[in-house]
């Protein structure tokens, strides 16, 4: 992501004000996984609205990301299936495993956590997302091995 592609991506909205901010923000962070800070700063030059108030409506919705995401995002259901089925006890034994808290992403990439309020696979539940891929009724001992099936196919790479 840069200066320029940003800019090219903000070509698409000719005339854009304040009204086109959400839209802006969502285009670019399906492009790129999140918000930079180069982004913002672009965003914030085009439509004359400084970074402040950028930073205060993208931090307002929980959509938005200014952490470059994994190769492989990690979405762990909270919803009240996953709940009542042991997803609390499972996002501790996530956390453990790849030593990162919700929002976070591992030191060498690979991984980022999210934690998701629903993901709409409530008979699956608890469930576990790996870029779309889903783990259903998983239990915390199963945890490590979800994972170290996405470092062996990175090995095998």
């Amino acid at each position: 992501m840069n200066a320029e592609s940003i800019g090219l991506l903000l070509d698409q909205y000719p005339g854009a004000g304040r009204d086109q901010l959400i839209p802006i923000l969502q285009d670019i962070q399906e492009r790129y996984g999140y918000l930079s800070k180069e982004a913002v700063v672009v965003i914030s030059r085009r439509l004359n609205i400084p970074s402040s108030k950028i930073y205060g409506v993208a931090t307002f919705y929980n959509q938005f990301r200014f952490l470059a995401p994994g190769k492989y995002h990690v979405q762990l259901c909270r919803g009240t299936a996953c709940h009542v089925k042991g997803s609390a006890a499972l996002l501790e034994e996530v956390k453990k495993e790849l030593k990162v808290g919700p929002g976070q992403t591992t030191p060498d990439g690979l991984f980022s956590l999210e934690v998701v309020a629903c993901i709409g696979a409530c008979g699956l539940s608890p469930v576990i997302s790996v870029n779309g891929e889903f783990h259903a009724k998983v239990k915390t001992g199963g945890v490590k091995r979800i994972f170290d099936q996405y470092r062996a196919r990175e090995k095998g790479n």
